[in-house]
């Protein structure tokens, strides 16, 4: 069933074309939903937009297609110009209840969209594996694996990858920490280092490994620190996993930056950029004119005792997902990394790549907020809020949901207490609590078929809801084609306050009167299935009971 705002494009398009010979494309019609009631159901400037190109006064326009829009085709009850040239159009009201039909036929697969064949790569969290994930990671975690959801909700091909930093210098330090605890646990007096990684999970390990090891890797010889970072690596990838999976959030691919270095890909990507012309030698060091590229200043890619910056193996990374097909490459960075968008977009460029198809989000920074104060966070002294810790606090609905109710490119202030809260203050109790009403209403009714008419569906608490239940294929579009996530929780908290208009305003379970009663539960069934899924969208549970 085509969208009620698709249908009024067409007969507009159709209309425009009989009135003026004129072809215009859906695109270049713009629907809007009035917010005054006064105003109509929907509303259009299309006659002003056309008034250029047809060298015309707007509200004659306006007259013209009104007088030549088939009404019938798109359930339009009336019309009327207003102000400059708008037109309002008003419609049939039983044309909004065909959308329980299709709600109720489809159920959990309403709001999915048929396949674009568009290939995506949405990579977040990549978190270093040194130490558990903290919040700043929660909401990249929370946000990318809403994203990836969304967008296979509206029919994209998504992939979803976690970039595992398991090289390089933080890893070097993981190793040594382990070591030093390995050491300490044999009685041999070491220091940490003031690099090195002080948490209780280090040194839990370091002591594990001594009891299962005992003696055998206490000198800091190249292949001892080997296999402290290999046991490093994979103890601390493990609880990022596990940790993971406790939030919902899994993923197709784990890219391995070691697995790039070992594959020789970082040495194909620096010869190709020198083959170019892009990279120069100067005062021992091997530069990428990253200036050609917008970029501030030149970078260097690889430094005077030999080894590269953090920028080559992204560079490698980054032109092997290239390679790998993808329409359309996406990486979720933390704030702190705006600056380093133009070089590595930059370096897709020189490497030959479209780098028009990778995008960049900045996630903002999160503030833990508890009694009024703020929570500090430091990772390496160990002692940050951890994803695990914070889902035990106040549950994975309210962490997962508080972080994707907000733009990504707002700071976030994480209110422990208000996500505890068992009231509608909480927009994650406000949306369940409804979801759960549903699920009540509809127990103490199994006995009462649901309608498949609603011609008496027309209360305007019943047209509200209806409204809304037919903006969730539109909403799960757009979110998707913008990757504005929080544009689904706005859609629940709206969806939510409709039902619960409509529920203190039309009494569901009348014994009196079978037929409305088997029609609103019709539509209380369609809300409960579209508020589902909506939901599932942002990985947050609809439950049945509170």
């Amino acid at each position: 069933m085509q969208s009620i705002e698709i249908e009024l494009k067409k007969a507009i398009q159709q209309a425009i074309q009989k009135s003026f010979g004129l072809e215009v494309s859906l695109e270049q019609i713009a629907i809007e939903i009035p917010k005054n009631k006064d105003h109509g159901d929907f509303s259009s400037n299309v006659a002003m937009q056309l008034a250029r190109t047809l060298k015309q006064n707007p509200r004659n326009i306006a007259t013209q297609i009104t007088e030549a829009l088939d009404k019938e085709s798109c359930s339009v009850s009336s019309m009327e110009i207003a102000g400059p040239g708008f037109i309002n159009f008003t419609l049939d009201t039983n044309r909004y209840s065909k959308v329980i039909e299709e709600i109720l036929e489809k159920k959990e697969n309403y709001g999915q969209q048929p396949s674009n064949g568009i290939k995506v790569n949405l990579e977040y969290v990549s978190a270093n594996p040194t130490g558990s994930l903290h919040l700043g990671h929660a909401r990249g975690a929370a946000w990318g694996d809403s994203c990836a959801r969304i967008m296979k909700k509206a029919g994209y091909d998504v992939t979803r990858e976690y970039y595992v930093n398991d090289a390089g210098n933080q890893i070097t330090n993981l190793a040594l920490s382990l070591n030093a605890r390995y050491r300490q646990a044999h009685g041999i007096d070491t220091e940490i280092g003031a690099d090195g990684y002080l948490g209780d999970d280090v040194k839990e390990k370091g002591f594990a490994l001594a009891k299962e090891y005992p003696n055998q890797y206490l000198e800091p010889t190249p292949e001892n620190l080997n296999f402290f970072r290999k046991e490093g690596i994979a103890f601390e990838l493990d609880k990022i996993k596990e940790d993971l999976k406790e939030y919902r959030v899994e993923f197709d691919v784990w890219s391995s930056e070691q697995a790039i270095r070992d594959a020789g890909k970082v040495e194909e990507a620096l010869q190709l950029l020198d083959e170019k012309g892009y990279t120069y030698r100067k005062d021992g060091a091997l530069w990428f004119t990253t200036t050609k590229f917008g970029d501030d200043k030149d970078r260097v890619l690889q430094k005077t005792d030999g080894s590269y910056t953090y920028l080559v193996p992204d560079i490698a990374y980054h032109n092997d997902k290239f390679k790998r097909g993808f329409d359309v490459l996406v990486d979720f960075f933390g704030a702190d990394h705006h600056g380093y968008i133009p070089r590595l977009k930059g370096s897709m460029t020189a490497l030959g790549n479209d780098a028009d198809k990778l995008h960049v989000d900045i996630i903002q920074m999160v503030r833990l907020v508890s009694n009024g104060e703020e929570v500090k966070m430091s990772k390496r002294l160990g002692n940050a809020t951890t994803i695990s810790e914070l889902v035990e606090s106040v549950g994975v609905d309210a962490a997962r949901y508080f972080f994707v109710q907000r733009a990504l490119d707002s700071h976030l202030d994480f209110d422990v207490e208000l996500a505890k809260k068992q009231s509608n203050d909480n927009p994650v109790y406000y949306a369940q609590y409804a979801h759960a009403r549903m699920c009540s209403i509809q127990k103490q009714a199994t006995d009462i078929a649901l309608a498949d008419h609603f011609e008496r569906l027309n209360h305007e608490k019943e047209i509200e809801l209806l409204k809304t239940l037919q903006e969730f294929n539109k909403v799960i579009t757009e979110s998707a084609r913008t990757r504005q996530v929080h544009k689904v929780c706005h859609y629940i908290q709206n969806l939510a306050s409709k039902f619960h208009s409509f529920y203190n305003a039309c009494k569901v379970l009348d014994s009196q009167d079978i037929e409305l009663t088997s029609q609103r539960l019709a539509l209380v069934k369609a809300t409960q299935i579209v508020l589902a899924n909506a939901l599932e969208c942002i990985g947050v549970q609809a439950v049945e009971s509170m």
